[in-house]
C-alpha cells in the first residue's frame, strides 16, 4: 500500500448528477424539471407556506393569546441565595448585578421568598413576595420599593 496510490472502495462513490449538460447526462434536454411553467424557470418556485392561492394554513388555523405591551420582566433573586449576604450593605440591583446575582443593573429585580432571610436585612429592590416581605420583616430587616411597584 501507498500512500499517493490510495482510493475509495470501488462503488463507495458516485459522480454527482451534472444537469444541463445535453442529450449525453441521461436526463434529457430539459434536465428533470418538466416542460414549460414557472417551476422549469431559473429562480421559479414559490415561498415556502404558498399553497397556490388557497389560504395557507398559517392564517387558517386560530390564533392563541396576545403579547400585552406593558408586562415587565424581572430578574429573579431567592432569599436562598442571599445566606451569607453582609447585612451592613444595604442590598438594591448595582450591587446584586456586581456579585453576579442578576445579569443586569438596569432591568427590574423581583425578590422571592424561597429560604431564609439573613438578620436586619435592608433591601431595595422594584418587586418582592408576601413571603419575601414576611421573612425580612420578621428578621428585623426593612424593604423599599423602587419604580412605584407595589409587590
Amino acid at each position: 500500500m501507498k500512500l499517493d496510490r490510495l482510493e475509495p472502495a470501488h462503488g463507495s462513490r458516485r459522480n454527482r448528477k451534472r444537469r444541463g449538460c445535453g442529450s449525453g447526462s441521461n436526463l434529457g434536454v430539459r434536465c428533470g424539471r418538466g416542460d414549460k411553467g414557472q417551476k422549469a424557470r431559473a429562480g421559479g418556485g414559490t415561498r415556502p407556506g404558498f399553497e397556490g392561492g388557497q389560504m395557507p394554513l398559517q392564517r387558517r388555523v386560530p390564533k392563541r393569546g396576545f403579547t400585552p405591551l406593558t408586562r415587565r420582566r424581572f430578574q429573579i433573586v431567592d432569599l436562598a441565595r442571599l445566606g451569607g449576604w453582609d447585612t451592613a450593605q444595604e442590598l438594591n440591583a448595582i450591587i446584586l448585578a456586581e456579585q453576579g446575582f442578576v445579569r443586569a443593573a438596569f432591568l427590574p429585580v423581583k425578590l422571592l421568598g424561597t429560604g431564609e432571610a439573613p438578620k436586619g436585612l435592608k433591601v431595595k429592590v422594584d418587586a418582592v413576595t408576601k413571603q419575601a416581605r414576611k421573612k425580612i420583616e420578621d428578621a428585623g430587616g426593612s424593604i423599599e420599593l423602587i419604580g412605584g411597584a407595589s409587590s
